[in-house]
Order: structure tokens, then C-alpha cells, then sequence
């Protein structure tokens, strides 16, 4: 079977237009919905952070009203790896056979200015491996470019976390940026659907999700590619 390669926000915050700090981290349904869908059908899941940092949880992401009345915490709890990921920056590329980024707005924070991560992106879709990316995570696609500083993100279909999405969460009006925008400004071709519905965009062997009920859509389109 393969392994598949899970690169997850260190962050635990997401700097705000004022300066303040709104906690956050990953999105816990994004992680283990993909990361079910994948053991369950053999496969082996290793996880990487920026530093190896041990990541966490947006806390809103663990109340049981976003997990259709589940306390996912225990699930979570199960996932070894998580306790010890690996560093991003000793990941062997040629080690797996996909790579996965999860979202929430931790990527927002550091993935979307990670170098490491950005050649990774870079690597990982020019090798034709199964490359998926869901809801706030394409905010680590601002990071990868070529060596002429074009992004290697530019042209392609995705889709992503929707600005409307975002007025709707609260947060579009305290956002430095929003992410719809910016995946649009390196002129990636960005597709969203109606406000959370599941919406998988597939451009080769990028996948993209728009948002936290299209993980498990995408990762079945993954497993799709893996063969």
C-alpha cells in the first residue's frame, strides 16, 4: 500500500487586521475525516509540521456541532502521529506517493509563507503525485514558486475557502487578507460553489476541496488516482 503524506499547520493563531491574535490551528474534520478514508483502505498516513511542532486543533473545529454531534477529541487522541510529526524540512518527497494538507486557518498563518512547503508543493505537483489541498490549506499554494517567481500554482483550476464563506464565518471583515483573493492575484483559476457545499475541483494531479464538506469528497478522488 501507499503512504501518503499529511503536511499540517504548527500554528495556533491566525494574526487579524488589528493585530489580535484569533486562536486557531487545524481543522479537526479536514484531518481525521481524510485520514479515516485513507487507513481504512490501507494505506499508511505520516504527518510533518513546520519545526515538527506538535499541531492542534482550532478549538472551534472540536465542538460537536462541527462534527455532526461527535466529540471527535478521543478520535483525535488515536492518531499517534500527531503526538510526533515529522519536520517538514527532513521530508523526502520520494518517500511517499501523496501528499495531503488539511486547512483551517493555521495555514493562513504559516503555511502561506513557508518555503519548505512551498517547494514541496512545487515538487509534488510537477511529479505527478496525487496532490490534495482543502479549505484554508491552498493558502500554502502563496508559496510556492518557481525559480523565476511565477507561481507554479498560476493557470491551474482549485478551488478554495470562499470569501463569502468567510463573511459568513464572522471573520472577512477583521481578515489581513482574504484567501479567494489572493489564490486569484498568482492567477490560479479559482472555482467556488455555493457557500458550505461540497465542491472538489480536479486539475491532473492537483485536488482541491473548498471547504470542510468536501474533505472526504477529495480524499476518495485521491484514493481514485492512487489506484
Amino acid at each position: 500500500m501507499s503512504k501518503i503524506l499529511f503536511v499540517v499547520t504548527g500554528a495556533t493563531y491566525w494574526t487579524l487586521n488589528d493585530g489580535t491574535r484569533h486562536p486557531t490551528g487545524y481543522w479537526a474534520e479536514e484531518l481525521l475525516t481524510p485520514y479515516k478514508v485513507f487507513t481504512e483502505a490501507g494505506h499508511d498516513v505520516v504527518l510533518a509540521t513546520p519545526g515538527g511542532v506538535v499541531p492542534a486543533p482550532d478549538p472551534g473545529s472540536l465542538a460537536p456541532g462541527a462534527n455532526g454531534g461527535r466529540d471527535v477529541t478521543p478520535e483525535l487522541a488515536e492518531i499517534a502521529a500527531l503526538a510526533a510529526p515529522l519536520k517538514l524540512e527532513d521530508v523526502d518527497l520520494a518517500d511517499y506517493q501523496a501528499v495531503f494538507y488539511p486547512g483551517g486557518h493555521g495555514p493562513m498563518e504559516d503555511l502561506a509563507v513557508d518555503p519548505t512547503s512551498g517547494r514541496l508543493l512545487v515538487d509534488a505537483l510537477d511529479s505527478g503525485k496525487p496532490l490534495g489541498v482543502v479549505c484554508h490549506a491552498p493558502a500554502a499554494l502563496l508559496a510556492a514558486n518557481r525559480a523565476d517567481g511565477t507561481s507554479a500554482f498560476a493557470g491551474r483550476k482549485i478551488t478554495a475557502f470562499s470569501n463569502e464563506e468567510e463573511r459568513q464565518g464572522g471573520l472577512a471583515d477583521k481578515a489581513i487578507w482574504l484567501l479567494e483573493d489572493r489564490l486569484k492575484a498568482i492567477g490560479a483559476d479559482v472555482k467556488v460553489a455555493a457557500p458550505w457545499t461540497p465542491n472538489v475541483v480536479l486539475d491532473g494531479n492537483l485536488l482541491t476541496g473548498q471547504n470542510p464538506m468536501s474533505s472526504g469528497p477529495l480524499a476518495v478522488e485521491l484514493l481514485k488516482q492512487l489506484g
